[in-house]
């Protein structure tokens, strides 16, 4: 970690502190970002933390700015107390349901978010795997490392591919479930979306078109989920929706576990009537034994889609955009709005 990385300390900034795990902050920090921030703010030593503990609590008096990540304690009115200049968090994650109490908004102080910059790995993952699904490269794989035979009868077996003109069906119009559609754009699919609170304008613009979530289900080729896990969305593809599929069809879930009714979905691969590639379970992380590992069809993947390594730095820059904005006394952009947290992840 670089927490000693020098920087002009000449004239006074406002005093910030990062509250995160050591691991986060490494891969989020590299040099030059530590020189980017140390020119915006002050950092007493030490720069980082992980937890809430009476010393730290005592060194909020003067703190303007907390940058937070995977690994913040929450943000509850104990913080909030011993903060009375805070006025900005800057979070390098995405969503910030389960870090910044309700005490927080009602004070006025700015939340922002790396969702934008996170949805950038997850709609790229999306794309990879649906284009690799379409041509139905895993199977023809498996089939050749079964087979050793690059010509075989095996083939025969395999669905034709949808690599042009398939039918890509997105649930949820979200970060990801936008920019997945507009990745899309040039692979000649039909691509269909489904949400609620998505309009016909704003779908068509990203080069799709907006249908029922029942009709998209029987429609689709191929269907990738993108909606936040809410009250209103478990199991959102329950049993008879995902019985609903065509056969050949494969289900790509990049967002919550909970989302899809894993039962059905298990017997349904078992059929040899659905392919599923799965980023994240319900429950996660998934016991040993559950029969997801062993389902024949189901590629399970252990949450990479969203940003890892180098892919995270764009958080960072995110965070320390906000930052900037805020010290420079202008609107930051992607402050989380309070009202539409009952819509998003």
């Amino acid at each position: 970690m670089a927490d000693d990385v020098d920087g002009d300390t000449s004239h006074a900034h406002p005093k910030a502190l990062l509250v995160m795990s050591e691991r986060t902050c490494g891969d989020l920090f590299d040099g030059a970002r530590w020189r980017r921030l140390r020119a915006l703010v002050d950092l007493d030593e030490p720069a980082r933390v992980d937890v809430f503990d009476d010393e730290v609590l005592a060194r909020l008096d003067s703190v303007e700015f907390l940058i937070t990540g995977w690994g913040t304690p929450v943000l509850d009115s104990t913080v909030l107390r011993a903060a009375p200049r805070l006025r900005g968090v800057l979070h390098t994650g995405g969503s910030v349901k389960s870090l910044v109490t309700e005490h927080f908004w009602d004070r006025g102080i700015i939340v922002t978010s790396a969702a934008e910059a996170n949805a950038i790995p997850v709609a790229e993952f999306t794309l990879a795997t649906i284009l690799m699904e379409a041509k139905r490269v895993p199977v023809y794989a498996a089939g050749y490392a079964s087979t050793r035979d690059v010509a075989g009868s095996w083939r025969d077996d395999i669905a034709p591919s949808v690599t042009f003109g398939g039918v890509v069906g997105l649930v949820g119009f979200s970060r990801v479930g936008r920019r997945v559609a507009e990745l899309l754009r040039p692979f000649g699919f039909d691509v269909v979306v489904a949400d609620p609170y998505a309009t016909p304008e704003d779908v068509h613009a990203a080069g799709a078109r907006l249908i029922d979530l029942d009709d998209l289900m029987p429609l689709s080729d191929i269907v990738s989920i993108h909606a936040p896990e809410l009250p209103s969305t478990l199991n959102l593809l329950n049993a008879r929706r995902i019985g609903a599929m065509r056969p050949g069809a494969v289900l790509i879930n990049t967002a919550r576990g909970a989302l899809v009714d894993t039962e059905a979905l298990i017997e349904r691969c078992r059929l040899g009537r659905l392919r599923a590639v799965l980023d994240v379970t319900d429950p996660e992380p998934l016991p040993a034994d559950s029969p997801l590992f062993d389902a024949p069809g189901v590629v399970l993947t252990p949450h990479i889609a969203g940003a890892m390594h180098r892919e995270t730095l764009r958080l960072a820059d995110s965070a320390l955009d906000g930052l900037e904005a805020l010290v420079r006394g202008s609107a930051p952009r992607h402050v989380v709005d309070r009202s539409l947290l009952g819509l998003s992840a």
